[in-house]
């Protein structure tokens, strides 16, 4: 048996595979006329770990390769280039990497924006930054800073495009003015439905940047399409962009979800299912925050399935302690793309455990992304609005919704 050829095909070139979608940094290696403008050019590369090809190679490893390129820096986001720190608020540090022997810098290490010195070890620098869709996560904060680093310095920009998991949808109150910080990185809702090339056009005209800015687009997106949405499932492998976004379902839910990290309930770390809680507390009822929050807004609890469920975190918040929780389940056919909303439903969990817990310590003082002089909860969600909401006893759904609405309305007029 073990000589037919029927049992042992000959397995496909490693680059033949076929493919309706294509991402920036695969059309970059299969088409040279793309890449010719970056001829003699000294060339950085922004990544993480999900930045990689269709077959899987990383993207400093796959453009390396390409005998046209010249690779003389790297440049690696919040938890590293290749992926080194699990919890947030670890810094990375600078290295040599050992194979190219080129600088591999840390934007979340000594700094945050490229140093004058980081900015003169290269013409082009080209970002594959696979993002989540959420406001608050620092990969787009980090494009914005190095958007700005380029025009002051002269250099270029180019993004090879990659989808927004999250797909189209809009949701939640836009950042204040006054309440920038690295994780609200310019005046958006929490959930943006753009992709990072689109959003740096954006940063670009919102800043009025002046910078040679390209984007490597996709082709073959289809972010209305079941039963992705937005990701290829079936077609491109999930890559955790960063240590605690191991799936889709957390993408989809992260929108809400990212605003435990302001509280003292568990978002799941510590567990194999991270962020896809709604929460977990070792004091909390659970069954009775969903009777409530079915009875206070049903109508927010739409497109979504929502399970009881019991877990102990190995680490971080309740590390060891039994927790009682919710679990979000958006990865079934009761899933609606459209009217799943993860930032309401996240505001309606919050709402209904200070009603039914008032004296509950839910929000968590501490400084969080090195800011000391503001709630956490606030510094997520760009201004005191849904903190003030959650502890109004006299605010109904209608107080969240009606703010939220008008932010949604602006920034989908905007984002066209």
């Amino acid at each position: 048996l073990s000589s037919s050829p029927e049992l042992h095909p000959d397995p496909e070139p490693k680059h033949a595979m076929t493919q309706s979608i294509q991402f920036g940094l695969d059309r970059l290696i299969a088409e040279p006329a793309l890449r010719r403008p970056l001829a003699g050019k000294r060339l950085a590369l922004l990544a993480h770990p999900a930045s990689v090809t269709a077959d899987l190679t990383h993207s400093l490893d796959a453009l390396a390769a390409l005998p046209d390129l010249t690779l003389t820096a790297a440049f690696g986001p919040q938890h590293g280039l290749r992926g080194d720190k699990q919890d947030n608020m670890v810094e990375s540090p600078d290295f040599l990497d050992p194979q190219l022997g080129i600088p591999v810098f840390s934007l979340y290490g000594e700094v945050r924006r490229p140093t004058d010195a980081m900015m003169g070890t290269f013409d082009v620098l080209i970002v594959d930054l696979q993002d989540l869709g959420c406001r608050i996560y620092t990969f787009i904060t980090t494009l914005r800073y190095v958007l700005e680093a380029a025009a002051r310095h002269g250099k270029s920009v180019w993004v090879l495009d990659r989808p927004n998991p999250a797909g189209r949808p809009v949701e939640g109150l836009t950042l204040r003015e006054g309440w920038e910080s690295f994780v609200g990185a310019g005046p958006m809702p929490m959930r943006h439905g753009l992709t990072m090339g689109e959003l740096g056009h954006w940063f670009i005209a919102t800043l009025k940047l002046d910078v040679d800015y390209r984007v490597i687009a996709m082709q073959g997106w289809q972010p209305e399409a079941a039963p992705g949405y937005g990701w290829p499932l079936g077609e491109r492998t999930w890559i955790n962009p960063s240590p605690n976004a191991p799936n889709l379902w957390m993408a989809r839910a992260y929108a809400g979800t990212v605003m435990l990290e302001g509280t003292t309930l568990s978002e799941g770390r510590g567990t194999t299912r991270p962020l896809e809680l709604l929460f977990g507390a070792p004091d909390i009822d659970a069954r009775a925050v969903l009777a409530e929050m079915r009875a206070f807004a049903p109508h927010w609890l739409a497109g979504c399935r929502l399970r009881e469920c019991w877990f102990e975190p190995t680490f971080h918040k309740h590390a060891g302690k039994l927790c009682h929780g919710l679990q979000i389940h958006v990865e079934d056919a009761a899933y609606a793309h459209a009217a799943f909303r993860p930032w309401r439903l996240q505001a309606l969990a919050f709402k209904t455990i200070r009603r039914l817990y008032p004296g509950y310590p839910l929000w968590r003082d501490f400084a969080y992304e090195y800011e000391h002089d503001r709630l956490a909860i606030d510094l997520i969600n760009g201004s005191p609005l849904l903190r003030e909401w959650v502890d109004n006893p006299a605010a109904g759904p209608q107080s969240l919704d009606d703010p939220a609405t008008a932010d949604e309305q602006q920034w989908l007029q905007a984002r066209e």
